[in-house]
């Protein structure tokens, strides 16, 4: 299996990338056809931690995501792969039968922003100060591009899981409006249904 490689804080190593090939070989055997795409992110932190992290679409659509850090790259890459290993066989039959539900899809931004960018500062005391959290520039410490797809809320739970993710925002087939499936902290799921149409609809 090909895959594309992002190293990060560390050297190419073509060591690397072929162990992970081999290790997310493995997982082709659960499916009939090749994976539509696979990426691998490699990366070494100031703490030394190496963190290894795959992101496999198949070609109905489901997205397969795992990470993984430990002190030693190649102990990361075997419990990713193995993390994914084990959501596919506990999904299989689902995955297996998932038919994309076509549609436009749409993308969004997602940011993490810092809490000093809201929570009061020593020394905001005075009424100028007291809408600087609000009006002044937030900081943003990262951010991505979300694809938001046409999905049932049952796959877009299973997707929810699949990608290891706290949150998935997505378009219901149902509605035709814009929705939010979440992890709660009890175990079960959270759906919010916002009424909004997807855009182009």
């Amino acid at each position: 299996m090909q895959i594309s490689t992002t190293f990060r804080h560390m050297e190419a190593s073509p060591a690397v990338r072929e162990y992970a090939e081999e290790r997310l070989d493995k997982i082709r055997k659960y499916f009939q056809r090749e994976l539509l795409a696979a990426h691998a992110t490699f990366s070494v932190e100031r703490n030394h931690n190496h963190t290894a992290e795959f992101s496999l679409t198949l070609p109905n659509g489901i997205v397969l995501q795992a990470r993984e850090t430990t002190e030693d790259m190649y102990s990361s890459v075997d419990l990713a792969a193995a993390r994914i290993e084990r959501q596919v066989r506990k999904w299989k039959e689902k995955i297996r039968t998932h038919k994309p539900h076509g549609g436009p899809s749409f993308s969004i931004r997602q940011a993490v922003i810092s809490p000093e960018s809201f929570e009061p500062q020593p020394g905001d005391d005075s009424e100028a100060d007291k809408g600087k959290a609000t009006l002044g520039k937030v900081h943003v410490v990262r951010e991505r591009t979300l694809e938001v797809r046409n999905l049932a809320v049952e796959d877009a739970a299973m997707q929810l899981n699949l990608m290891e993710k706290e949150f998935l925002v997505f378009t219901d087939v149902d509605t035709n409006t814009i929705s939010v499936i979440y992890r709660r902290k009890d175990g079960n799921y959270g759906l919010i249904e916002t009424g909004a149409s997807a855009p182009g609809t």
